[in-house]
């Protein structure tokens, strides 16, 4: 055998379709957290996982470094959640599903997101 066996994990990652974006607030629809609502704080989407504000915390052990004033001890933070376990919460407070429309302002075409179950817009103009 002439050369090295292709490694897929040098290959580039395809990036995952995610229409959610940073500050959007989302609700939890499935595992140990459903029912949550929370802010979006990371979107990513090279692993399609998102990051949401007082969802899925995990105890973390922080060793003391008096240098940066950080004390010892279990801190919990946040972690990362499958973006297909999330759906945004429109302005009535209802879940729904993330859809695109074209809209023409003058003369330039925009896509933005609506809400498919109110048919609201997602984006801020």
């Amino acid at each position: 055998m002439a050369g090295r066996l292709a490694n897929r994990h040098n290959e580039p990652k395809e990036t995952v379709k995610i229409r959610i974006r940073k500050n959007d607030t989302v609700k939890v629809i499935a595992g140990r957290d459903k029912g949550k609502v929370g802010r979006v704080l990371e979107v990513n989407r090279e692993t399609g996982r998102i990051l949401v504000e007082g969802v899925m915390m995990a105890k973390k052990h922080v060793k003391p470094n008096p240098a940066k004033g950080i004390k010892g001890g279990i801190a919990e933070r946040e972690a990362t959640i499958n973006a297909s376990n999330v759906m945004i919460v429109t302005a009535d407070g209802k879940t729904s599903r993330i859809g695109v429309r074209m809209e023409t302002v003058g003369g330039k075409t925009r896509r933005t997101r609506v809400a498919v179950k109110t048919g609201e817009s997602l984006d801020k103009k």
